[in-house]
């Protein structure tokens, strides 16, 4: 029998963990077991570590049956890792077959802050390859399936935290987002997923993609979940050379003041430029309905353009594939990962038999446009010239937020597509990340959370907020006002209507 314990909240786990109401191991083992009943469908875990899972629980509870007070307002709760973050005790594979079984030496910066906030890892969560995808069906483990209806895409590339979350298998996640990699998901998940600001959580122990665009953040059912286990993995690192030395924002105190649903005086900026035609005619009226709740807060709309947004999805993709032809170049067989070697063959041809077979069609497909973009003859009217689109987005912003104090648009185009639809088409499966990928050009901060779900399918639509760099608060209180009153209309959260899973378990 399923344990009840699945459906609470981070926080309420944590309270009744803190009372010891309930003990970590137990609410542990309440969703290892819920991995092992839903997981065979919905392929969200990579790699389930049970037993350091279930060892990291039985140290919260004993410092807290010796008196020790909680060492984190996380401490004892269970949480599903994107596999793109090395963890010393687990493998990391970034869902390729070239690091397929590899275990890092080391933990990553937001590895190692989670354990030290008594955060318990179940495992590691399927992606699509070196995070490039917006489906997760570029996995080389396998698709993850939506738990809303597990015939569609969870969205990408972390598409098995989003699902995790979805599947009740873990209460909390950590994606990644260069291109809308944790916001998307997120959006068709029904979940919230929080892009922090470039800088603001640690790139150490990331296995990079692109890196100036590459940032982790926190992936959850509720808002103020997000914003607590925000303030567990944000902050300044020296082992980071792009990271922020700045004080992470309140965002936990924004979360709770927010979920009073009052929003007068704030200025809510309506983006011209992301909606109209393209999008699916149910996440048009969701969209619309989410900007009358806004307006009914008592937020003003205020209709803003950043005429440059239109050129970001073409200025990305030389961006991020240029980037990744760098940083996979490290994947050579000589030190570690796949190597297949021929008797007698020269050390080019290990490492191009390696990175034929250790590479899937997508990785292969943007390594070469990167190298081609940054080729001799090219680089200028290519890689400079997206560079160039990327100033010009990033001064629409800085316009856009001297109107408004946050910016709303949907956060994907469509609601979840059917597995299998748009993987032979890499355009249209681009043209998901539309709406997310102006924040990562310009370093600013974003989220995705429920804005209902399509009349049409019965699959969620996403709500996004994007903020000034460090503006997490403001977007947080903004979100949390969102939420509540959504919540309190519909009967409570949007999540707990899931029910494509349950029909297949």
């Amino acid at each position: 029998m399923t344990s009840p314990l699945i459906r609470l909240t981070a926080e309420e786990l944590a309270q009744k963990v803190h009372a010891r109401e309930v003990s970590s191991v137990e609410v542990t083992r309440a969703h290892l077991d819920r991995i092992a009943e839903t997981d065979p469908v919905v392929h969200a875990f990579l790699h389930v570590g049970a037993a350091s899972a279930l060892a990291a629980a039985a140290e919260v509870d004993a410092a807290l049956a010796a008196g020790e007070p909680p060492v984190s307002p996380l401490a004892g709760v269970p949480l599903a890792l994107k596999d793109v973050f090395t963890t010393a005790d687990m493998p990391t594979t970034c869902g390729s077959k070239i690091l397929d079984g590899w275990r890092p030496p080391y933990d990553a910066t937001v590895t190692a802050r989670l354990r030290r906030a008594g955060v318990v890892i179940l495992g590691k969560t399927n992606m699509d390859e070196f995070a490039m995808g917006s489906s997760t069906e570029h996995s080389a483990y396998g698709p993850t399936r939506n738990p809303w209806n597990t015939a569609r895409i969870p969205g990408g590339s972390g598409g098995g935290s989003a699902a995790a979350l979805a599947a009740f298998e873990a209460p909390l996640a950590i994606g990644t987002d260069t291109g809308g990699s944790i916001r998307q998901p997120a959006a068709v998940t029904g979940t919230v997923g929080v892009k922090p600001t470039y800088g603001g959580v640690s790139r150490y122990g990331l296995v990079a993609c692109a890196s100036s665009l590459d940032q982790a953040g926190p992936c959850t059912r509720t808002v103020l979940d997000a914003a607590l286990l925000h303030e567990v993995i944000a902050g300044h690192d020296p082992l980071d050379s792009t990271s922020i030395d700045a004080p992470v924002p309140a965002v936990v105190e924004a979360a709770r003041r927010g979920a009073d649903g009052d929003l007068t005086g704030l200025r809510v900026g309506v983006v011209r430029e992301l909606s109209g035609e393209g999008y699916q005619a149910d996440v048009q009226s969701s969209y619309a309905a989410a900007l009358r709740r806004l307006e009914s807060l008592g937020a003003e709309l205020v209709e803003v353009s950043c005429p440059h947004f239109e050129y970001a999805l073409a200025a990305y993709y030389l961006i991020l594939p240029s980037e990744v032809s760098s940083n996979l170049a490290r994947f050579d067989a000589m030190r570690y990962g796949l190597r297949v070697a021929a008797p007698g063959a020269s050390a080019e041809e290990v490492m191009a038999a390696t990175r034929e077979a250790g590479f899937g069609p997508e990785v292969k497909r943007r390594i070469m446009l990167g190298t081609y973009a940054l080729s001799s003859g090219y680089y200028d009217a290519y890689y400079g010239q997206a560079q160039k689109v990327r100033t010009l987005i990033k001064r629409d912003f800085t316009a856009a937020f001297g109107q408004a104090d946050v910016l709303v648009s949907p956060t994907a185009p469509t609601t979840a597509f059917e597995i299998g639809e748009k993987v032979d088409d890499p355009l249209a499966m681009y043209l998901n990340d539309l709406c997310t990928i102006p924040t990562n050009m310009a370093g600013n901060t974003a989220m995705s959370l429920p804005a209902g779900l399509a009349e049409s399918d019965g699959l969620p639509v996403g709500l996004q907020i994007m903020a000034p760099a460090l503006g997490e608060a403001v977007m947080y209180r903004v979100a949390a006002a969102f939420e509540a009153s959504r919540d309190a209309d519909e009967g409570g959260p949007l999540i707990q209507r899931v029910n494509g899973l349950e029909a297949t378990v």
